[in-house]
């Protein structure tokens, strides 16, 4: 895909410490030592369980595009903060760190390294901004598509979010993180054209005010439409004029010619009472193969009352509440130095605090995911040293990282990697 990264240059996407501080380390010669930083965070969103990893793609291309263009270096030199031998430094920019990341859609939980960097300092400082952008806006969206696909026990979960979300980019890479969260489609047509991720909708309420009667504007639609026949049914009553007219026009412009694709889309009123007095009216009427959607403001919440109320409800349309994350719409994640090399040895760096939850775990560092061997269930992650190799032949003890107390031997099971080489 072309992306914003591909199409006009990103690399002063950054926050602009970034660029003090690499003018810093370029004139302390501190520029070329190697050091060790990971991406994690420290909360799960809705403290939902888990996360769903998302935007490495992205990220990928961003560090594939970063360069300086003269345009860039001329603002920079007019800031009179940077020096001639740093600005002529990004004129010549390569990026040439090792980068690990955990796959996108693999769960992912707090504190867990899931993005690993090695390189120059002045390298792998520089890219924090734009890779916790990347990760954080797409693994937040996943994981809230996660939780309501989760919630809707098998039913189709379709990402209706493009007009509210937060900008072009929020839209495009939100469709495409709901994708890699569970969801079966989207309404936004360019995240199909660019990710192949299957476009869906219906038709608005303004296509049936057009018409003189909602019926004329069911049978115009079908005519156009006469394999995937889906109709808004709540523009002006439900049960006594939606639901009637579009059976109406199934049996006379579809059901002659063959077409069985049919569906109905609820987006008002109480949808759980509804949904089930439409299936009734559809069934009675020879449509039991006539699919129900529901929209409107949806969420996973929502989602799991209404099927504990029994609504029958196929597919599920959630917009804003997926898009923005609303719930809780922001992905801590953080980027730490965690060690440097030295004469060829790796030297652990810790961040201390006062606040517990912000002493990062120091070292060069592996993750692992443990499975049973006989469900095939994941068990438990756990992070080694990186030259470190878990025995998968023998009980292994892992141990909560908080409450080391608590302890577990581990049995038949089997290690994998989770930042692939």
């Amino acid at each position: 895909m072309q992306t914003d990264s591909t199409r006009y240059n990103l690399t002063l996407l950054t926050d602009f410490y970034e660029l003090t501080m690499a003018n810093g380390l370029l004139n302390s010669e501190k520029a070329d030592q190697i050091a060790y930083f990971d991406m994690f965070f420290r909360k799960i969103p809705d403290d939902g369980g888990l996360a769903i990893m998302a935007g490495v793609e992205q990220l990928i291309e961003y560090l594939d595009n970063l360069s300086f263009t003269q345009q860039d270096i001329d603002f920079l030199r007019a800031k009179k903060l940077f020096s001639e031998d740093f600005l002529s430094y990004l004129l010549n920019f390569k990026f040439s760190c090792d980068v690990w990341a955990v796959p996108e859609g693999t769960p992912i939980f707090p504190y867990e390294p899931i993005v690993t960097v090695r390189g120059p300092i002045i390298q792998a400082q520089f890219i924090e901004t734009m890779m916790l952008l990347v990760i954080n806006h797409q693994t937040l969206i996943a994981t809230k598509a996660s939780r309501m696909v989760r919630a809707a026990g098998g039913r189709a979960v379709i990402e209706y979010g493009s007009r509210r979300a937060h900008g072009h980019d929020a839209a495009i890479f939100g469709a495409r993180a709901s994708y890699i969260g569970g969801c079966k489609g989207t309404s936004c047509t360019i995240a199909d054209k660019e990710f192949g991720i299957p476009a869906m909708g219906t038709m608005a309420h303004s296509w049936v005010q057009l018409f003189d009667s909602e019926y004329e504007a069911f049978k115009t639609y079908a005519r156009q439409y006469p394999q995937k026949c889906i109709f808004l049914v709540d523009t002006y009553n439900t049960l006594k004029s939606g639901i009637p007219n579009a059976i109406r026009v199934f049996n006379e412009e579809l059901v002659p010619k063959g077409n069985r694709t049919l569906g109905i889309r609820i987006d008002s009123g109480d949808i759980t009472y509804l949904s089930k007095k439409a299936r009734k009216m559809l069934d009675d009427s020879g449509f039991p193969d006539c699919k129900i959607t529901a929209s409107n403001s949806l969420d996973e919440y929502i989602i799991r009352d209404m099927i504990l109320q029994g609504a029958c409800v196929d597919t599920f349309g959630v917009g804003e509440r997926l898009i923005t994350a609303s719930s809780d719409p922001v992905f801590g994640g953080v980027y730490k130095l965690s060690a440097v090399e030295i004469d060829g040895k790796i030297i652990p760096r810790i961040k201390v605090s006062d606040n517990v939850s912000k002493i990062t775990n120091p070292c060069f560092k592996k993750l692992w995911r443990l499975y049973d061997r006989n469900s095939g269930k994941a068990i438990a992650d756990v992070m080694t040293l990186r030259d470190e190799v878990i025995d998968d032949t023998a009980p292994y003890v892992i141990f909560d990282p908080d409450h080391i107390w608590k302890r577990k031997t581990v049995e038949n099971f089997f290690a994998k990697e989770l930042h692939p080489k």
